[in-house]
């Protein structure tokens, strides 16, 4: 006897299990477009996190994958945007027509910080490793392996924390409040790097007065992400990679500490100059009169 074939499925019961099969990828979708920032911050720590486990079997140099911050905001851009919003973060990583001065305080800054902080050392009796003040002939190759190698350095972290994270902290917080609250988030984001020694503890202090400078340079580079991303590598090269490898033991301690004031330094001008700026403008506001009409 041959067996009966079973009967087709009603197209409609088709589609109805179809659509039971895609309701969890609307709820993520959903979820994330409701809460997009934390989606994001929570995104960005697990697609940056996993190494620690490779770390931890010394299968890995790094406990962290600095490009988690870029493809966390990918994800939530497309989630939330679509193309247009990948594109227009895409498209911002390679702005490179920017005010000249934007590429000065890119370079400069991370510069005059750090070397700043070493010259206060030696000045203060730190002893420099052997052949180490040698080495800074390394740094410009480094800042560009860092800029254009994604996992390498810290400059792939700026597409999420500057390019995604910052203009909407800046809406809701803002001007002023938002880098801020970006320093602590990215602070948060860098735990594993703290929990194994890699950076200092005082880096706790130079990371949140870093967010308040590069959100300045940022805003004067027009919102190029490609500027910070310069000056992330930069400061990886000169801060990281030489001037942190130059001392031992509390030479290097104290070299921490006075980096931190160094970038404290900056920031605080930052801050100052932005409190004035608000104020002198809403004493215009309450005059009647615009900065920006003439008389």
């Amino acid at each position: 006897m041959t067996p009966t074939a079973p009967a087709a499925q009603p197209p409609l019961q088709q589609g109805r299990n179809d659509s039971e099969r895609m309701v969890p990828r609307w709820r993520v979708a959903a979820l994330i477009g409701r809460r997009p920032l934390l989606s994001f911050v929570v995104l960005a720590c697990l697609l940056s996190w996993w190494p620690a486990a490779l770390y931890a079997v010394d299968a890995s140099p790094l406990p962290i994958a600095s490009f988690g911050p870029f493809l966390a905001a990918l994800v939530v851009l497309a989630l939330t945007g679509g193309r247009a919003a990948v594109w227009t973060l895409l498209r911002s990583m390679v702005a490179w027509r920017v005010p000249r001065r934007a590429y000065l305080l890119a370079i400069g800054l991370p510069l005059a910080f750090s070397g700043g902080a070493v010259m206060a050392n030696l000045a203060w009796g730190a002893e420099p490793v052997d052949g180490g003040l040698a080495t800074w002939t390394a740094i410009p190759a480094t800042a560009l392996f860092v800029l254009l190698i994604p996992g390498v350095g810290g400059a792939w972290e700026e597409p999420g924390f500057r390019g995604f994270a910052l203009p909407r902290l800046e809406q809701r917080f803002g001007a002023m409040t938002g880098p801020l609250v970006l320093g602590v988030l990215w602070v948060l984001w860098h735990a594993p790097l703290f929990l194994v020694g890699q950076i200092l503890w005082t880096d706790v202090l130079t990371i949140v007065a870093a967010s308040v400078v590069i959100a300045a340079v940022f805003h004067t580079a027009r919102e190029s992400v490609l500027v910070v991303m310069i000056m992330h590598a930069t400061n990886n090269a000169v801060g990281g990679s030489y001037a942190s490898q130059l001392f031992d033991g509390a030479d290097q301690a104290r070299l921490g500490t006075l980096t931190a004031i160094a970038w404290w330094a900056g920031a605080a001008a930052v801050l100052i100059t932005m409190k004035r700026s608000s104020g002198t403008a809403a004493r215009s506001g309450d005059s009647g009169e615009s900065l920006g009409e003439p008389e």
